[in-house]
């Protein structure tokens, strides 16, 4: 059932409609409308109530104007390219904002693909993670058993690091090995040294890794991308993890920048075309396999902005470093970073059960930024979420929620937002008027459901 929640600021009689009320408030020099909606779903039995505070904001600022329109129904799909104004020519394709996770432009982002040497991404995620957490240590050494040597070696006449067969290599050169020379040898040796074979390590380390990062649709049939039909991605989570990358290993990042590695006497250069071709490119990997294509996880910085490119699917090498590189630069030279909503600024109300007051103010502790055209043509919408009512007491600081908004049909950005007051436990009499609320909405819904 949809519920319209209506904001306290007052609200002009012309902007009444029969499904929304426009409410308009000015605050600093920045016009503000706002337009709130609660969807609720409810099972009186668990308790369980889901809401959405829906809020379209108008924004004039820094000689900017954007529009936020409130939205009854969820927004799908992927961007098209002539909506976007972006004319792309890789399959499957995403372009993202490291900083706030803003997707600018997508082209079936979600489709499974096959991601080739692009996976070795989630192989050296997991090391970095158990580095972090100090499972692992760089000094550490594994040996390069026969089935890396011959899966992943000289004689595989794929991809390697040339590592010696039953040589034993620390963890900071393998690490070197998989990412600078996308070596398929180092990636075995890994798998194998922290799991005891790959299967083990593609499911109980790839892959629960990967849902703990959030990437749901992500499947792993080994370490390195070779051929193996469980090996299946999307450039929307190959991008997911880039981000993660970037910003929670900077130190280990520096790697995929680096532009050669010599090992067994036998120096090669870095795959990646853009690190020669762009400026500011630092980043990520490229892969190829004949069931995937030619693909790319790219990332450049300019202006102090950073870029995340994923391209997957193409026929020719060539292909995927133009087009990666004619994406990167599309976005650098038509977005750029806009502050929606202030660190501690009100984003909107939750409702409250059994609370000394009906409602709380809900804040993001950060600014919530968004990548949008220079042009300010970008369509926003913008959702709070919430499960409620929130159930008193409340603490100052609580994670309620989260505000998410949309661009043009497309999630750019979503931050947590909390409650910016404490609201104590109200008196039995309120309890008990709130419960007796919630039962009727409840045997409302379950009837309406049945019709």
């Amino acid at each position: 059932m949809t519920r319209i929640v209506q904001s306290r600021v007052p609200a002009p009689a012309s902007c009444c409609s029969r499904r929304f009320r426009l409410l308009e408030r000015r605050s600093q020099g920045l016009a503000m409308a706002f337009r709130l909606i609660s969807l609720r779903r409810s099972r009186f039995t668990s308790g369980l109530l889901v809401r959405a505070l829906v809020a379209g904001m108008l924004l004039a600022s820094l000689g900017w104007c954007g529009v936020l329109y409130a939205a009854n129904q969820s927004v799908q799909g992927a961007k098209k390219a002539e909506d976007s104004g972006f004319d792309g020519d890789a399959p499957t394709a995403i372009l993202i904002e490291a900083s706030s996770g803003s997707v600018l432009f997508e082209k079936n982002a979600d489709e499974l693909r096959a991601p080739s040497s692009m996976m070795k991404l989630m192989t050296a995620e997991v090391v970095f993670n158990a580095i972090k957490k100090g499972d692992m240590k760089l000094t550490d050494e594994y040996r390069i058993s026969e089935n890396a040597w011959r899966k992943g070696g000289a004689p595989s006449g794929g991809s390697t690091m040339f590592a010696a067969i039953n040589s034993k290599v620390s963890v900071d050169d393998l690490l070197h090995g998989a990412i600078i020379q996308s070596g398929n040898d180092a990636c075995i040796a890994l798998a194998e040294g922290i799991a005891g074979n790959e299967k083990i390590f593609a499911a109980d380390f790839m892959t629960k890794r990967a849902r703990e990062l959030g990437m749901t649709k992500s499947t792993f049939g080994n370490s390195n991308g070779l051929p193996e039909p469980g090996n299946k991605m999307t450039v929307r989570e190959l991008g997911i993890l880039a981000r993660h990358i970037i910003l929670d290993f900077p130190e280990f990042y520096k790697l995929f920048g680096e532009k050669e590695y010599t090992w067994n006497k036998i120096r090669q250069p870095n795959r990646n075309p853009l690190l020669n071709s762009m400026e500011g490119a630092d980043g990520l990997k490229t892969g190829y396999t004949k069931e995937g294509g030619y693909g790319m996880v790219g990332s450049a910085v300019q202006n102090g902005t950073r870029l995340i490119v994923v391209v997957n699917g193409l026929e020719d090498p060539e292909d995927r470093a133009t087009e990666a590189k004619k994406m990167l630069e599309w976005g650098f030279r038509n977005f750029e970073t806009r502050t929606l909503i202030a660190a501690d600024q009100q984003v909107g109300y939750a409702k409250v059960f059994g609370g000394e007051s009906r409602s709380v103010k809900l804040v993001a502790k950060t600014p919530v930024k968004v990548m949008v055209h220079k042009s300010g043509s970008d369509k926003l919408i913008a959702r709070v979420v919430y499960s409620g009512p929130v159930r008193a007491p409340v603490e100052a600081g609580q994670r309620v929620g989260v505000v998410k908004v949309w661009r043009s049909g497309n999630i750019a950005v979503e931050t947590p937002v909390y409650a910016a007051e404490a609201v104590g436990t109200g008196s039995t009499m309120r309890r008990a008027i709130d419960g007796a609320s919630e039962l009727v909405i409840g045997m409302f819904r379950a009837g309406a459901e049945k019709l």
